[in-house]
């Protein structure tokens, strides 16, 4: 079965329906503030047993399309990031909604994620074997490197203070700690709290800070001063004049996702916030980020839902999860009897095509649905705010227990809302915390790998051609603000 057989046999009736179900379930999962493609996949791989794998393969698929997409909604509407590769699409898109252009914000998120899916597809089908090749020779360093350069990048996020954005990253890098050591199995900073072996869970964590900060945010507002979003439908379909201004941040911010995706663990948050800081530094009006601007919302969506074709990348060449949820379409083909990896193409290429004509059928599917269920979506803001409040505070409890199980999980996430009321007070901002809260588990495990590797040797860091590049970079980033601003200090003066 070739691809073009593939698109045939999922345009019949019952493989049809599969997908359009799909990217609907993940779209509604994905938007419900505390829910997750992840979650919703788990569930429903139990139900793939007796399906044909083509089938199955066709269902995950489009359900981790739509819930990518779907997390677009809550993070415009109600400052709570449906995934946590929505939350740098927080910084404007809530911001855009805020100034009664929620329709405008929506429409721009829904256009960048079917331009980053369908440009991620592309880079499926014509550079799987070659990048994954590339990516499987990246040493322990590279990706340190590579982690550390985003990290660095929580400065161009950080708002009109530096020093407030990387004090705020860095204490999400410091609760980051508590958990487990990969590398020695020994438990750390836990407090003797045995819930706290697996550490803080991202979940409770970004609910908490965004879900229950911002409810209880709007709690201490006098009754009618809370920040009551208007809706208005006005630039819901993105006009040809925002598609050409749009149109190189589209196709940069669409390659660095893709790119971001291929590398395995390092995910969509990753490529999201590198796409935007790329987005801002190059920016004409880079004081809009942050408040609005129609380039962040373009940039993070697009790169955000174009690691998903990219993660596919390294799963179907290499048998490599990108991603949590690749982690379960790989399951779900093993309990096919299939073995993603080199022979995949060899031995089951009818589930190789079936799979990558599902990425595109379902992005196409997503673009439709979501101009049809916005209107449905966006009734939440028809509700009064005392019916409001509650109402998430619910979703955040069930959302965060269901994940887990755990009525522990529910307390962190209340914790986690506290601190985020108290940064926001302080003038701290999220977005830097959350950044180095997800980022830094990934930069220690990675070059603790490496150090086991070089027996604690740090050469490498620099005698490493990659490696050395991306830390030159990071300084450069790093720098850049100040040494832009020093610029613009002298353009004044003169």
């Amino acid at each position: 079965m070739g691809l073009l057989d593939s698109f045939l046999y999922l345009m019949g009736p019952w493989p049809l329906f599969l997908c359009v179900l799909g990217t609907a379930l993940g779209i509604i999962v994905g938007a419900i503030p505390g829910l997750s493609g992840a979650m919703l996949i788990a569930l429903t791989l139990p139900l793939t047993f007796k399906m044909v794998p083509e089938q199955a393969m066709a269902l995950i698929v489009c359900m981790y399309t739509g819930s990518i997409t779907g997390g677009l909604v809550s993070a415009v509407l109600l400052r709570i990031p449906g995934t946590p590769s929505n939350v740098v699409t927080v910084f404007d898109g809530y911001a855009m909604a805020q100034q009664g252009q929620a329709g405008r914000a929506l429409g721009l998120g829904v256009a960048a994620s079917f331009f980053g899916a369908v440009f991620a597809w592309g880079a499926l089908v014509l550079l799987t074997k070659p990048l994954a090749d590339i990516a499987v020779r990246f040493t322990p360093f590279d990706y340190f490197a590579l982690v550390l350069t985003a990290l660095v990048l929580i400065s161009s996020v950080s708002g009109k203070s530096m020093v407030k954005g990387l004090l705020a990253g860095m204490i999400g890098v410091l609760l980051a700690f508590p958990g487990m050591d990969d590398n020695t199995g020994r438990t750390r900073f836990t407090m003797g709290v045995w819930q706290l072996t697996s550490g803080f869970d991202i979940l409770p964590v970004l609910v908490g800070v965004f879900g229950v900060g911002t409810v209880m945010a709007e709690l201490v507002k006098p009754i009618g001063k809370g920040q009551a979003l208007v809706y208005s439908s006005d630039g819901l379909w993105m006009k040809l004049s925002e598609w050409k201004s749009q149109f190189w941040n589209l196709v940069r911010s669409s390659a660095i996702g893709t790119w971001i995706g291929i590398l395995p663990g390092v995910g969509a948050s990753v490529g999201s916030l590198v796409a935007y800081t790329v987005a801002k530094n190059v920016s004409r009006t880079p004081e809009e980020f942050g408040n609005g601007s129609a380039s962040g919302i373009v940039a993070s969506e697009a790169a955000n839902n174009a690691t998903v074709g990219g993660a596919l990348i390294p799963l179907l060449a290499i048998g490599i999860p990108g991603s949590v949820i690749d982690v379960f379409l790989m399951s779900a083909m093993m309990i096919h009897g299939i073995q993603p990896g080199p022979l995949l193409f060899e031995q089951h290429a009818s589930i190789v095509y079936v799979v990558i004509a599902a990425c595109l059928l379902s992005s196409v599917l997503m673009f439709g649905q979501m101009y049809l269920m916005i209107p449905f979506l966006r009734r939440v803001l028809d509700v009064p705010r005392q019916f409001v409040l509650p109402l998430i505070m619910v979703f955040c409890v069930v959302g965060v227990f269901a994940s887990s199980n755990r009525m522990f999980d529910v307390w962190i996430m209340l914790g986690f809302g506290v601190l985020g009321f108290l940064m926001e007070r302080g003038g701290l901002p999220l977005g830097p915390f959350v950044i180095g809260f997800i980022l830094a588990p990934i930069a220690e495990s990675r070059l603790r790998q490496g150090l086991m590797m070089t027996d604690g040797s740090y050469l490498p860091l620099v005698t490493q051609p990659l490696t050395l590049t991306l830390m030159l970079l990071a300084v450069l980033l790093l720098f850049w603000p100040l040494l832009r601003t020093l610029r613009r200090n002298r353009r004044s003066r003169h």
